[in-house]
Formats: C-alpha cells, sequence, structure tokens
C-alpha cells in the first residue's frame, strides 16, 4: 500500500469523495435545505468547482494521513508478531488499525480543519480560494491550538473504529486469499 499508484489512487478516489464530502457538510451546517437542492444551489451559485472545492485541501490530507497509518499499521504488527513470536490474527491487525487510524487522525486533524472550512467557506471569500496555509493560519490566529485540533476526538474515535473494521477485514481476506492460492495447483 504504498508508491506513486497507491497515491494516483487517493487523488483519483477524492474526484469522488470531494462532491458529496461538500454536499454533506452544506447540508449539515444548513437546517432547512434538502441535499439536492444544496448540490443544485452549488452548481448554479459556483459552477462544477463549486463541487471540487476544498479537492486541493482533502488530498493533502489524505496523503499524510496514508503515510502514517499504513507505516505504523505495519510496525505495531510486526511488533505485536514480534513480541509474541507468531504472525498477528486478524482481530490483532484490526487492533493495530484502529490505534493506527487513530493516531494518524489526531496529528491530520489540522489539515481536516482546514479542509472543512475552505469547503465551507463563503464563495468568493478568501478561505474560498482553497489555500491551505491560508486556512490553517487563519485557525491559528482566531482559535490558536484548540481551533487546530477542533474535532479531534470525535475524529479519532470514527478512524479508529473504520482502522479496526477496514484493516482487519483487508488483513482477514488477504489471509484467506493466501491460503486459496496455496491450496490450488
Amino acid at each position: 500500500m504504498d508508491g506513486p499508484g497507491f497515491t494516483a489512487s487517493l487523488v483519483v478516489a477524492c474526484l469522488i469523495r470531494v462532491p458529496s464530502e461538500v454536499v454533506k457538510q452544506r447540508a449539515q451546517v444548513s437546517a432547512s435545505s434538502r441535499t439536492f437542492q444544496i448540490f443544485s444551489t452549488i452548481l448554479c451559485e459556483e459552477g462544477i468547482q463549486g463541487l471540487y472545492r476544498g479537492y486541493k485541501s482533502t488530498v493533502l490530507r489524505e496523503i499524510p494521513f496514508s503515510l502514517v497509518q499504513f507505516p505504523l499499521w505495519e510496525f505495531l504488527k510486526a511488533l505485536w508478531s514480534w513480541r509474541r513470536g507468531h504472525v498477528v490474527d486478524s482481530w490483532q491487525s484490526a487492533v493495530c488499525g484502529a490505534f493506527a487510524g487513530g493516531f494518524a487522525a489526531a496529528v491530520t486533524t489540522p489539515l481536516d480543519v482546514a479542509k472543512t472550512r475552505i469547503m465551507l467557506a463563503k464563495a468568493g471569500s478568501s478561505t474560498a480560494s482553497g489555500n491551505v496555509l491560508s486556512a490553517l493560519h487563519g485557525v491559528w490566529q482566531s482559535q490558536g491550538l484548540t481551533g487546530l485540533f477542533a474535532g479531534v476526538f470525535p475524529r479519532m474515535a470514527a478512524i479508529s473504529l473504520g482502522g479496526f473494521i477496514f484493516l482487519g477485514a483487508y488483513d482477514q481476506t488477504r489471509g484467506l486469499l493466501l491460503e486459496v492460492g496455496r491450496k490450488s495447483p
């Protein structure tokens, strides 16, 4: 799970993820609007670019997140294996995935805050332009460290759960496929 192919897949995945994230976040802060109405309003007022506001900031969050999560997951599995004297089971891999995901979530929370600010900024504002450093600086000036880590605990909890489920399931599936491959002639 590394190299240029993995990075390219993150960039492509964001092509789908970002428009849905923009619509979702605007729906969350707009109590009276329906999802389709929000989608239509974005297209009418901002064009297709409005749906992709925050694309760069999302990619800039995803790459460091993955660069922390996956190597840490592999390190924790290797450490656990070494300490126990055997390869980790899928549930142990899932636990390592939860810790790795939670840690990666914590350290990339400022980038997530910047992404959210950019996606929710008023069209035409300086924040809406998508400059991540400018968004981070604005949060730092107005709210300090607390603002940069706003939502860190819910983010860690959600991503830890995701890491537990997805990385544990990945390891389980990988193990099953390797075993089937060994049994095949």
